[in-house]
């Protein structure tokens, strides 16, 4: 799935070539192939504590991509057609609304800061 993101080419398109990666603390997230994956191409991680405020826009996304998936009710009658609608909808994830969620982040920060640490509305 990380070879198949574009994090090399969107990350500092996005960013710039300072740019940092955010993921939350899931398993999977610090399975060995993942650390490999971002240690072997250079790709800085933010230090996110296992108990921080959730500042992740990348939940935003996945809502959106189940949305696009199931829209108009649609369901799958195989876990290969499944796997096709999801990444096709990966492909083709709108660069605004990436866009959008990365420079929400000021405001999520801010939100944070206000609540001293506590529950964000996002």
């Amino acid at each position: 799935m990380l070879q198949r993101a574009s994090l090399m080419t969107e990350g500092p398109r996005l960013c710039g070539n300072d740019w940092v990666f955010q993921q939350d603390n899931a398993a999977v997230h610090n399975a060995r192939l993942t650390k490999e994956f971002f240690q072997e191409n250079n790709i800085t991680l933010l230090d996110h504590p296992a108990c921080s405020p959730y500042l992740n826009p990348t939940e935003n996304i996945w809502g959106w991509m189940a949305r696009e998936v199931y829209k108009n009710g649609h369901q799958f009658q195989t876990v290969d057609a499944l796997r096709e609608a999801i990444f096709n909808t990966w492909s083709n994830v709108p660069t605004s609304l990436l866009e959008t969620l990365a420079s929400s982040m000021p405001k999520r920060l801010f939100e944070v800061i206000n609540k001293n640490g506590g529950a964000t509305h996002y």
